[in-house]
């Protein structure tokens, strides 16, 4: 059965911005909102893993520059307890931008950026997609190709389906659909993928699999 008309339940947000007047902001634009539910806010790397720990969020949306460090380096630790990373920040070079591909987050996203284009960016990345601007999405696959996939990589059927559909883009729900597997079976296929090329995120691994000719 389709569920496309299903009604969607909020994504769960923990905000992790040590400006406080943009934190506010941003929870204050999404407090009435049915699409974003910021469950809480912190203002450092600490507190954010304890945030992380204790509301286990579907995403992370994290601010770079923090008091005791680079968000970037706690992003393993985000995803250890499911979350997944969408990083905010003022800068949008490809170099950036390879940084926060290569730490495991899913994307970055402009605090210039409008509301619902923000909105959007959560959305995606919490439905298992990549988001970045597509003028950095070219350069930022070229710097990921310099890592070598082990030799003699031997993927199965379903996992080359599963990379196939991650080169497109899709979610974890469309690729259950069309793959006709439950979401948690997914997850595996994706997961063997990873693993198989040497890649740290579903961003690297398409790049990897362009670069060795393992997508059409």
């Amino acid at each position: 059965m389709p569920h496309q008309d299903a009604p969607r339940a909020p994504v769960r947000v923990v905000l992790v911005e040590d400006h406080h007047l943009v934190a506010e902001v941003i929870r204050l634009a999404w407090e009435d909102s049915d699409e974003v539910e910021v469950v809480s806010t912190a203002g450092s790397v600490t507190d954010a893993l304890a945030d992380v720990r204790r509301h286990r969020p579907d995403v992370v949306l994290l601010d770079r520059r923090l008091p005791d460090g680079d968000g970037l380096r706690a992003v393993s630790s985000f995803v250890e307890f499911g979350a997944r990373v969408l990083v905010l920040t003022g800068e949008a070079t490809v170099s950036a931008a390879s940084r926060v591909a290569e730490s495991g987050a899913s994307g970055l996203v402009l605090k210039s950026s409008r509301l619902d284009e923000l909105t959007e960016a959560v959305r995606r990345v919490a439905e298992g997609e990549v988001v970045f601007d597509g003028g950095l999405l070219a350069g930022v696959l070229d710097k990921l190709t310099g890592r070598s996939a082990p030799p003699g990589v031997a993927l199965t059927t379903r996992e080359r389906e599963a990379l196939s559909l991650l080169a497109e883009g899709a979610s974890t729900e469309e690729m259950g659909e069309r793959m006709g597997v439950a979401r948690n079976t997914v997850r595996n296929h994706v997961q063997r993928v990873l693993e198989k090329l040497g890649a740290r995120s579903k961003l690297e691994a398409v790049a990897i699999a362009r670069r060795d000719g393992l997508l059409d």
